[in-house]
């Protein structure tokens, strides 16, 4: 019992960090939490995307397809506080030009967005938009809550694959930096295998478009892990937003590229 009630602080923990929603105060705060928290990314994922699914579902009913899949995406955007978009501009902005890497980490740290940033969270929301449109709401539910899952279990691996490559001692959430343990990485996937477990059980037609979608993902994954590597020489917290923004879509188009040869 005192297990499980770890497990869930530290749910509430990771529900903190990337979220707006208020925790319990029982829950407290230890740096140490933060870090373990890592297993739970992908449940916080689904839960954000099960928020973005009924909102799309609600708004399907009253409005039109463009005008549902805009809301719901205002509606993950406004939970999350932007938190992950606000990687991918500041990764784009850092990696977009030929600087050094030592730049490329002070460009990280600017809060202004530039160009390639605007460029980049543009395409890729744009993207994302263009994608659910292109779905029946019946696909685009469980493609949003299969996408928000995995590409936060993505996030995951980069850290437990690559070192950090900022400043650690100045690092906003030093416990992720320090990296991921084997044990807590499958935790993370293992709520990626749950998720997928039930859409499946709920239709199992599906199946092919959750694997389908799921090795688009690591294929980004890789070409991500690879990309931060080379240029940084390691993940910041920055490129963790973009690895989860990139995956999310690369599920999506998963999702799309099976309906179109189903």
């Amino acid at each position: 019992m005192k297990r499980l009630l770890h497990e869930v602080r530290l749910f509430f923990v990771a529900l903190q960090f990337f979220t707006r929603v208020p925790v319990p105060r029982w829950v407290g705060f230890e740096p140490a939490w933060l870090h373990d928290s890592a297993r739970h990314f992908p449940l916080v994922g689904l839960c954000v995307g099960a928020v973005g699914a009924v909102v799309l579902a609600a708004a399907s009913v009253a409005t039109s397809p463009a005008v549902a899949v805009v809301l719901s995406m205002i509606a993950t955007v406004w939970l999350t506080g932007a938190f992950h978009e606000d990687g991918l501009a500041d990764t784009c902005d850092a990696l977009g030009g030929h600087v050094s890497r030592e730049r490329a980490l002070e460009i990280m740290k600017d809060s202004r967005i530039g160009s390639y940033g605007a460029v980049g969270l543009v395409l890729v929301l744009g993207l994302k938009a263009a994608v659910l449109v292109s779905l029946p709401v019946a696909l685009a539910l469980p493609a949003l809550l299969f996408g928000h899952t995995v590409s936060r279990a993505m996030a995951v691996l980069v850290i437990r694959a690559l070192p950090y490559a900022g400043d650690l001692a100045a690092a906003k959430a030093k416990p992720l930096a320090q990296g991921v343990s084997r044990g807590g990485l499958l935790v993370a996937l293992g709520w990626v295998l749950v998720v997928a477990v039930g859409i499946v059980a709920s239709r199992v037609a599906w199946w092919p478009a959750v694997v389908l979608s799921l090795l688009f993902a690591l294929a980004g994954t890789r070409a991500c892990a690879r990309g931060w590597s080379r240029r940084l020489g390691g993940f910041t917290g920055d490129t963790l937003g973009a690895t989860q923004q990139v995956t999310e879509v690369l599920v999506l188009l998963g999702w799309l590229v099976w309906m179109r040869f189903a």
